[in-house]
């Protein structure tokens, strides 16, 4: 599923010339390039050489990577396409069937097993569908465009130091439009550093191994900051009266302040009183409510998508047994076209909005909350046509 790279710790340690590399341009010349910094880097001319020998530009790759159209949903539609009841039970059949396997990273790294059930389904459908694009031709691909080359160039180097280590095939290894490869799709440096035998047979095969694709995950996770044993994603109940300009992912507060303030959960209790939270409304006051724990803002370290993230944090609740969410009676959104009019208008108020995409991420939620405060409207951070028509 995945439609948005991985946005991780991306920059090899030490390897300035990676951040200022040329991008664009003749694509032989770039490659050449490449091989002079990998052999600047220490790596062998030859080897060097046999890795890049067949790389080539992939249209395609470009071609996803530009229309990633599916992230302007809004979350009650996009995470009723991605969360079905068949979905539902196969991860909980495979969490049945790798039971040992969760219950050792529910020990070694305090990550609930529907945490990384979400992942698995949503990256690969439980690693059914693993990507068919030759992965140094993709990262290659994206490191020559010049949107974001300091995140891809550096994978060729990481994919150039698997490849000596027999661990990876310039014209055989496959995955994600993106770059990313096995059945929770990681980046080669997050494979270096991340990857683990979690069957113990010596090797770590993302593709073909769900304990170690599921180990690597849960590893990554730990090491972008995943809090031990802590929750990360509870649908609430808010009062009528809350101040809505104190949702959102800017503000929080304990969970005992907010308890304060009238907000529960829906089902069960709040967890510990003591612990930093955040409301999240995904399509305003109007639809679901979610108290999102310090562990929710791990997510983003894994996809940069507001959508993406929420829904597979929502997801991960349900495998771990949580109800269907209360849909609401969300006000209408927008089209993309109107949220890129929308995103211009903000711009053009000074807000950081980001790229003006269509997509409501982080940047434009905090800036339509700022304005619909300023506006003497709900400042929920939902934009709807009454927002756009009085800017």
């Amino acid at each position: 599923m995945r439609s948005l790279p991985l946005i991780i710790a991306l920059l090899l340690p030490g390897v300035a010339a990676a951040q200022e590399a040329t991008c664009g341009g003749n694509f032989s010349a770039f490659v050449s390039g490449l091989k002079d910094e990998a052999v600047a880097m220490g790596h062998d001319a030859a080897t060097v050489d046999a890795f890049l020998s067949g790389v080539r530009l992939d249209q395609r790759v470009m071609e996803r990577d530009r229309g990633q159209g599916i992230f302007q949903t809004p979350f009650i539609d996009f995470s009723r396409k991605l969360i079905s009841q068949d979905r539902l039970d196969r991860g909980r059949g495979l969490a049945e069937r790798w039971d040992e396997v969760f219950t050792r990273i529910e020990s070694d790294y305090g990550i609930a097993r529907g945490v990384l059930l979400a992942f698995w389904a949503f990256e690969t459908d439980y690693g059914t569908f693993q990507g068919d694009f030759n992965t140094l031709n993709a990262l290659v691909t994206l490191a020559h465009d010049c949107r974001r080359p300091e995140i891809f160039r550096p994978q060729i180097f990481a994919a150039l130091e698997l490849y000596e280590r027999g661990d990876f095939d310039p014209s055989r290894t496959t995955g994600a439009w993106a770059g990313e490869i096995g059945q929770v799709q990681m980046l080669p440096k997050d494979i270096l550093e991340n990857g683990m035998d979690g069957d113990g047979d010596g090797h770590v095969l993302l593709k073909t191994s769900a304990p170690d694709a599921l180990v690597s995950g849960a590893k990554m996770l730990a090491s972008l900051g995943w809090r031990y044993g802590e929750p990360w994603l509870q649908e609430v109940v808010l009062p009528a009266n809350l101040d809505w300009s104190l949702t959102g992912l800017e503000t929080t507060m304990t969970v005992a302040e907010w308890e304060r303030l009238g907000v529960a959960a829906r089902e069960g209790a709040l967890d510990d009183g003591r612990l930093e939270a955040s409301i999240l409304l995904p399509q305003g006051r109007g639809g679901p409510a979610f108290m999102a724990y310090p562990n929710f803002r791990v997510y983003f370290e894994w996809n940069q998508s507001f959508v993406y993230v929420t829904t597979a944090a929502y997801f991960a609740t349900r495998l771990e047994g949580a109800p269907v969410y209360d849909a609401g009676n969300p006000n209408p959104g927008l089209s993309g076209d109107q949220m890129k009019r929308l995103q211009t208008a903000l711009a053009g108020r000074g807000y950081d909005v980001g790229a003006i995409d269509g997509i409501l991420g982080a940047g434009t939620r905090a800036a339509v909350r700022d304005m619909q405060a300023q506006l003497g409207l709900p400042a929920d951070g939902w934009p709807t046509q009454d927002l756009l028509n009085r800017l």
